[in-house]
Order: structure tokens, then sequence, then C-alpha cells
């Protein structure tokens, strides 16, 4: 698309070129003014006389191809033509402002027409649409230098011409394009403009290469101001519909200061007028047939039907921007509830409501406006499309809608937020639909993402509120800590959690306040769920001797603490990792005692499960379980490896199936009955191993089970796993281990021949009934039919006023008929004929 697009610019370019090859070449044939220029660019080694060369030269003017530069204009600056009418009602506000600023010294200059507005006419029949204002207006004179020339801006033309203080001056427009983009829908446009310093003049053009300028013969019908005449391309017709324009207003021209009217053709029905005609006979007749009144006055009060009412068309200006930029007040003046109605503006959903916002406006290197909302549920989609697009930024310049297209203002973490920026000397492109990267947009990035942190500072003192905002937005903060490198310690403070110190969230900041008398390291544990962390194996000794533990849920809070690696000095310490020190025990001494006294066991088990694990050890962090397994400090714990799994099933990594197969290292309660039973069977015959099979089974058993507990998979499988309990409930029970079960399965006998012949007959009835056509069966029947199946699958809904699902079958009949009588329901109908 965009090679074949490039190549019909090209071809355009130099039929242009070759159009007006003549007059180029004549200019180029005009001898040049005679001129003498210093050469500074002299670098030649020899020129080295003191005294700068002087060249000999001729001046030129540069030639310009207004056609092809007129093409240019309109078909490549903007990416979209619906730009053509934000463009206008711009220039049109600008004319408003500049009307408004001169009445302030010159009251007489708005005696023609006191209303300020923008009003757009849809003429459907003739495809035309008119946009009026009743600004300014222009004179003979400036149509033909503001029109007639590119690149011309009247507005900054108006602002030089100004003078004392401009900073009431709210004018938007600059570079003198604008205008131009209304020949991206039109092919021919009328500019009509009356200014109070001149007669009102027409303006047309089709956008080739002249325009004509002429004295309205119709006379002043503005009174002041300019009507545009948008004369629309063939296939350009959406913009004649009443709701689209409405919804280009919306979106990009809501928030200007003037109002712009929709002129809409609507109907009414109104009772007719009464009549008098018996009054006018009356008169008609004279007073000789007084006689007759009586006669007449009863016959009136008879009983008389009314007038049927009769339908009126009429036009009605609807006013399209009912909504105010709240952002450009002082914060002081704007109430809670104009923060929420414009909060629901903002997201288009009514009644949608923010957890807190933050209004500011920021000065130094950049100025610029703005309200911050954090919404008060995260959109279901926030991490599914973290990689695309997020529009949660809308920038505006003077009210004017330019893009929400948030990356350069906003981390990616930050997707979440609903933020509106008014920059003035924000760095647009030559179309104003996108922003051009330059310190001044790092700035205003900078100034968002400081602001944010304020507000959740302040947020965060509110205990139920931040417990809400982690809830939602929590998982948006670990990742600021993954991504945003400048910010990882702030974003640390922010950052809650569960522990066994208390049902609330706890900051890691609280956490440390609490530690124990001699605790070097902040203990946490990762699940799927805070029951289940609960329930670990692996926090049993930790609660056991008062320290807290921080139970992590969510799936990245592990690879965030990775990354974090410490807080205030103080390490994370993954409690389902090997070296776990307490800190609190003599561990030498201990370890020595534990490792002699289980040595039977300890062989035993590494032998019998020598394929499994890396090695077996007494536990220090168990008291009621007898075993569980760890990783080694640079292994996958049960969470990273569930995380994992998911991420190589999309991904089919390599790697992920050699680090998920190294081995962990399974440690055993000494205190524990089982295996302290499982001990004393080791420690009877050392090198009777090999022979006790079922001393074999329970230590893979025991293995399986704490496969489960500790949250990893079963790498055999269920079936193998309950093929050893069961083994072991066989030995217990003095059941052969050999023995199959004894079952006699009755065989299904064959069908006979009266039975194929009911069979074959119920089928040609089938085939029968296919052949009919369609909507043989009335509603009623289906309804009959369809009644009795809900009856029996669709009971009440549970408690007080339960109601059954309602299904018209009446509208699904009308609605499939329908669509099989359609001129498209060739093909549903044949498919419906095979079927």
């Amino acid at each position: 698309m965009k090679k074949s697009f490039l190549l019909l610019s090209i071809l355009a370019a130099i039929s242009v070129v070759a159009a007006e090859a003549p007059a180029a070449q004549a200019a180029f044939n005009t001898p040049g003014e005679s001129v003498v220029i210093t050469d500074s660019f002299a670098f030649d080694s020899n020129a080295n006389s003191g005294q700068p060369p002087v060249l000999q030269a001729e001046k030129f003017q540069f030639q310009t191809e207004v056609s092809r530069l007129m093409n240019i204009v309109i078909n490549s600056l903007y990416k979209t033509p619906e730009i053509f009418l934000r463009e206008l009602i711009s220039n049109g506000s600008d004319a408003l402002d500049k009307i408004r600023f001169q009445s302030l010294t010159d009251p007489a200059a708005l005696e023609a027409n006191p209303n300020l507005n923008v009003t757009i006419v849809l003429h459907k029949d003739q495809r035309i649409i008119t946009i009026t204002d009743t600004g300014i207006g222009m004179t003979k004179e400036d149509l033909q230098k503001n029109l007639g020339t590119i690149a011309k801006s009247g507005t900054s033309e108006f602002l030089e011409t100004m003078s004392g203080d401009k900073a009431d001056m709210d004018l938007i427009g600059k570079f003198g394009v604008g205008f131009y983009s209304v020949f991206l829908v039109a092919d021919k446009v009328r500019v009509t403009s009356k200014n109070n310093n001149d007669d009102q003049y027409v303006w047309e053009s089709t956008a080739v290469n002249d325009f004509t300028i002429a004295k309205d013969p119709a006379g002043n019908t503005l009174g002041r101001g300019t009507q545009i005449a948008i004369h629309l391309k063939e296939d350009q017709e959406q913009y004649l519909s009443d709701s689209r324009i409405q919804e280009l207003v919306t979106k990009y021209s809501e928030f200007i200061n003037f109002p712009i009217y929709l002129r809409r053709t609507k109907t009414k029905t109104v009772d007719p007028e009464p009549t008098s005609d018996k009054e006018a006979e009356k008169k008609a007749r004279g007073d000789s047939e007084d006689d007759e009144a009586e006669v007449e006055e009863a016959k009136d009060d008879e009983p008389k039907e009314k007038a049927a009412p009769v339908t009126v068309t009429y036009q009605e200006d609807d006013l399209m921007n009912t909504n105010k930029p709240i952002w450009i007040r002082d914060p002081k003046t704007v109430s809670a509830t104009e923060y929420d109605e414009f909060y629901a503006v903002l997201t288009r959903e009514p009644g949608a409501k923010a957890l807190a916002y933050s209004h500011f406006k920021a000065e130094g290197d950049v100025e610029f406006r703005a309200i911050m909302y954090i919404p008060e549920k995260a959109p279901k989609d926030l991490f599914q499309k973290v990689d695309s697009v997020h529009q949660n930024v809308k920038l505006y310049v003077k009210r004017v809608f330019i893009t929400d297209d948030g990356t350069e203002f906003l981390p990616r973490w930050l997707s979440f937020l609903k933020v509106v920026v008014d920059a003035d000397d924000a760095p647009l492109n030559v179309s104003r639909e996108t922003v051009q990267s330059n310190k001044n947009i790092k700035s205003i990035n900078k100034h968002l993402v400081k602001k944010l942190f304020d507000l959740l500072k302040t947020l965060s003192q509110d205990e139920e509120k931040y417990a809400d905002f982690i809830k939602e937005f929590g998982t948006s903060l670990k990742l600021g800590a993954l991504e945003d490198k400048s910010n990882t310690k702030k974003i640390s403070r922010l950052l809650r959690y569960r522990s066994s110190d208390s049902d609330k969230y706890t900051s890691l900041e609280s956490y440390v306040s609490r530690m124990k008398k001699g605790q070097k390291d902040i203990f946490y544990f990762t699940g799927a769920n805070v029951d289940e962390i609960k329930q670990s194996p692996f926090v049993e000794s930790l609660l056991a001797r008062g320290y807290e533990v921080l139970y992590m849920d969510d799936p990245v809070d592990e690879i965030v603490l990775s990354h974090l690696a410490n807080f205030e000095g103080k390490v994370f310490q993954n409690v389902a990792k090997s070296d776990l020190k307490l800190g609190d025990e003599d561990e030498a001494e201990t370890e020595k005692e534990l490792e002699t006294k289980f040595l039977p066991l300890l062989d035993w088990m590494h032998a019998t499960l020598l394929n499994d694990v890396e090695k077996v050890r007494v536990s220090k962090r168990l008291t009621t379980s007898p075993a569980a397994l760890v990783a080694n400090d640079f292994g996958w714990t049960a969470n990273m490896e569930r995380l994992m799994e998911g991420q190589a099933k999309q991904n089919r990594d390599p790697m992920h199936q050699f680090i998920k197969d190294q081995k962990k290292i399974l440690e055993i309660n000494p205190g524990h009955p089982l295996i302290l039973g499982m001990l004393e069977r080791a420690s009877k015959d050392p090198k009777a191993f090999e022979d006790d099979t079922h001393f074999q089974e329970m230590a893979k058993v025991l293995y399986d089970i704490t496969l489960v507990r500790s949250g990893y998979t079963l790498k055999e499988g269920v079936k193998a796993f309950a093929a050893r309990v069961e083994n072991m409930l066989r030995v217990n029970l003095d059941v052969d281990p050999s023995a199959e079960a004894k079952y006699e399965a009755p065989l299904a006998e064959p069908r006979d021949k009266e039975e194929i012949e009911a069979e074959i007959e119920k089928r040609e009835d089938i085939l029968e009934a296919d052949d009919e056509k369609p909507g043989m069966m009335t509603a009623e029947e289906l309804n009959r039919m369809l009644g009795e199946f809900t009856d029996s699958t669709n009971p009440p809904m549970a408690g007080p006023g339960g109601k059954k699902v309602e299904v018209n079958v009446e509208k699904i009949v009308a609605e499939t008929e329908e669509e099989l009588d359609s001129e498209d329901a060739g093909e549903t109908k044949n498919v419906h004929d095979e079927l």
C-alpha cells in the first residue's frame, strides 16, 4: 500500500514538473543579480593570505512549484482525512479569540454580531458542509495573503502586530497550513468572509493552480465572520452524517472555549391550530343574518371530532461541546464533584470513579497543566497489551486534542493512569497530530512520574484506600521496579505484601522495623495464594521461632525481589532456597550431630532417589512436616517453575526443560515420627538396603508426597504415584502385590433383523423431513417444544423472586426467515439444503 502511494506521488510530481517546465525554464534563463560574497567555506591550505577570498556571483530567488507543494501539504502532512474538521474549528476559534480581544479596547467591534460561536450545517443533498464562525473575519487583502500564501499564518501575524500583554491571547494557529487540510475531503472550497473594515468577499479554489476572489453579490449576509463551504469528494460522504460530525467534535474540539453548534433537522408532532372560518363567513354575510346566530351557536356546541396531529419538520442548533476543560482552572476552585464528573467524561464511561487524582501546573523548563487520575478498577486487559501503545495520556494544545499516544509521556508500567496534559509548548509536527521527542517531552515525563509518587505517598496514608490500590495495581508497581531503574528505590517503598504478622498489607519499611534480634535477612515465600503459603512446610520453623515471613502470591514477586536484592541493606531470603540461615542456633555443632545420627537413613534414601535428588540432608526449617524439597541457590523454586512453565509453552524455550530437570535437595525432619521410624529400620542393617524393596517404595512415596507439598508437580505422573500407594496398602494388608482384580463383563449382543429394519425406517423419515422447506414448524410449536426443554434444564434462579430465562422464539424465527429471504442468503440456503 505504501509503495503504491509513493509511486503515485512520484508520478504526480513528475506530471506537475512537466506541466510547469516552460515557466520554470524561463525563470532559470533570466540573469541573476550580480553580487560579491565572502567565501566563508574556504579551507584550501593555499588560501592563507590573511584575507578571506571573495566570489563574484549571481543572486537568484528560489523557484516554487506551487501545485506540487500544495499536493505535498495536502496529501503528505496528515495521517487521516478527519483532521480537517479539527483544523477548521481551530481556525474559527482563533478568529473568535481575535475579535474578543479587539472588543476589550473597541466595544463597537461586536456590534454586528455579539454572539461568538461556530455553527456546522450539513447540506446532504448537495454534498456540502458549511462551517461558520462569528469571528474577526477577513478583508480582501487578508483572503489573498492568508489563504493564497502557503504556510502563511494569520494567527502568528496577528500576535506580532498586537502590543502590550498577550497573556490573555490563547490562539491555536501556528504553521499556516491547517486550512489546506480541507482538500483532503473536498474537491472545491468556497470561503465567504466579512471583516468590520471591509465588504464581504468570496474566495474559491480547487487546490490545483489558482484561486479566485470576488466581492459577494449577495451583500453582507454574515454581519461579521467567516463561512467555509466544503464540497465533499464522492468517497467522503461519511462526513455528512450528524453522528460522525458529533464524534469528531467530541474527539478533537470538545474543550474549545466557544460554543460549537450542529444544525440538525428534526421533526415533532403538533396539534393543528384552530381555524376561524365560521367567524369570517359570518362577517361576510353581514348583520342581516343575526337571527340565525343562536342556531349556529347551538350547532357549535355539538361535539366535533378532534383534528389529527400533524408532523412538522424544523431545524435546531444543538450544542456539541458541553464539557468544560477544568484543568485550566485553579485547583482550589474545582470541587470534588467536578473532578468526578470530568473523569467520567475523560474515560467515556458514565458513572466511572477514580480512586485518587492530582491536579497541578508545572513550571520551569516546560510549562503545562495536567490532571492525573488513578482509576478505581484496573482494566481487564491491562497486562494483555503491555507491548502495545497505551492510550492513557491525552495531549491537548490550548484545549485542542492532539494525540492519545502516551508512550512518550509515561513509562509502560504506568499505563493504568488516566492523564490530561495541556502543553502550549509541546513540540508538534506540522500536522499537529504527533509530538517530536525532545527535552520538553522528557521533562513532561519526569514531572508526571514525580507527581505520581507524590500522589501515591499521600494515598498510602489512607490504609484502606491504598490497600484497594495495591489489589488493583500492585503488579504494575512491581513491573516498575523491574523496568524503571532510576526509580527502583522509590517504588520499593510503595510496595505492600501480606505477612505472617497481620492479615493487612505491610510495607518493607515496616517489616524491617519489626525484625528480630540478630536477624539479617528479610524472609519471604512465594505461592499461588496466601492460604497455600501458610500451609507450606517451608515456613513452619520460621513461624515457630517467631520470625515474620512475607507472603507473596503474585507470580512476578520472586522475580522482583531477585532484582531488588536488598532493602535498606537487608537481603531478601527465599525460605524455599537451600541456603537458609536463621542466626539463632549453633549451626556447626547441631548439623554435625544430626548428620552422624541420621547417616544410615541419609545413605539409604539417597541411594533410592539417586536419579531424582541432588542430595538428602537433615533440615533445620521443618517442625511438623516429614520432609521438604528445596531448590539450590541458582535453581527454580516451585513458584518460579510454574511461572516459567507457562512461558515455555508459548516461547518453546529449549533451556526450560534443562533447568527444570535440575535436581533438588531433599530435607528430612529429624523430629518427625515417620523419619525416626525409617531411621530405626535403616540402622538395624545398613547393608540390607538392596533387599528391602518395601523401604524403597516408602522412600519413593515420601518423595512424591514431598514434591506435592513443596509445590512441584509429580515427575512420573499421577498413575505411577497411585500405583505406589496401592502397593503399600497391599503390603500392609498382606495382599499379594501381583494379584489382579476379577471381573466378568457381559458381552453386548448384536442387533436382530427387526431392530435394524426399524432403524432404517426411522432414518427414511428423517431424510424426508430434511427435504421439506425450512419454517414448516410454526412458532407456537417451537415455543412448546422449547418450553418443555427449558423446564427440565433451566431451573429458576436461587433466592426469592427467582426467574427463568425467557426465550422469544417468534423473534428468532422472524429474524431467521428474514435472513433466508434476503438476497445474500443464497449460500445459507444451500448449506441448509445440504444439512
